[in-house]
């Protein structure tokens, strides 16, 4: 079964896709949602009538991008307010594993994998695989040490993520581990991340810190231009 990615887009100005992730993604099967954010009082019915064919055609020129790459790729429309509520009610309706947060790239040599934990792993990999291409020289799975957790069980982290992503397949000499212990998690990831071309990482639970700052892979994309690939945990 071929492995289902979101790529949300915001309307009526989306940025732009680069050649990069649009051959990288390729392998996947493409959902492309648009999602067209409406000014407050404006009905949804009036919206569609004025805006729905402009925003169909932008969509479908992203999805040539993709079919030209030999993706199965298809297209999602929806007028609204909350962009966070539409793209999780359509990655449950198209059953889509994971969701790239778009950010400009000319090359992914260098890709951080975060990991919180270790949790149910067989999804991650195939992700990061999507990414990988022949200029992809480090993957590097990566841990934050928080408050009483001990640097070994840090290490045991990331080290038992290494030995899964070798039994998937992945070249030893390519898969390396980092950990930093750290007060502010995010911080650290943010901060690491700016070293690198492309992040593959698990959502995190909603916090209220999302709605004031945003989600931390909004982040990543926003502040480093990374662009990143959020691995839905619940599907």
């Amino acid at each position: 079964m071929t492995d289902t990615i979101l790529v949300p887009l915001e309307l009526p100005d989306p940025k732009a896709l680069s050649p990069v992730l649009v051959s990288d993604l390729s392998s996947l099967e493409v959902v492309v949602l648009g999602h067209y954010n409406l000014p407050e009082q404006t009905p949804k019915e009036s919206a569609r009538e004025e805006f729905e064919a402009d925003a169909e055609a932008t969509l479908q020129e992203v999805a040539e991008q993709f079919s030209a790459a030999g993706a199965s790729v298809r297209t999602r429309l929806v007028f609204g307010k909350d962009r966070a509520t539409a793209i999780d009610r359509v990655a449950d309706e198209e059953g889509c594993i994971a969701e790239l947060v778009v950010a400009p790239t000319e090359a992914v040599g260098r890709i951080l994998v975060p990991i919180p934990d270790v949790p149910e792993f067989e999804r991650l990999p195939r992700f990061v695989d999507a990414l990988c291409e022949d200029s992809t020289q480090e993957i590097t799975l990566f841990h934050v040490i928080e408050g009483e957790e001990s640097p070994e069980r840090g290490e045991a982290i990331v080290e038992q993520t290494r030995d899964g992503m070798i039994d998937a397949g992945f070249d030893p000499e390519r898969v390396d581990t980092r950990t930093t212990a750290a007060d502010a998690h995010d911080d650290e990831i943010l901060r690491i991340a700016a070293e690198y071309d492309a992040v593959v990482m698990y959502e995190a639970e909603s916090r209220l810190s999302d709605h004031l700052f945003g989600t931390l892979p909004d982040r990543i994309a926003d502040r480093t231009g990374d662009p990143v690939i959020v691995v839905r945990r619940d599907y």
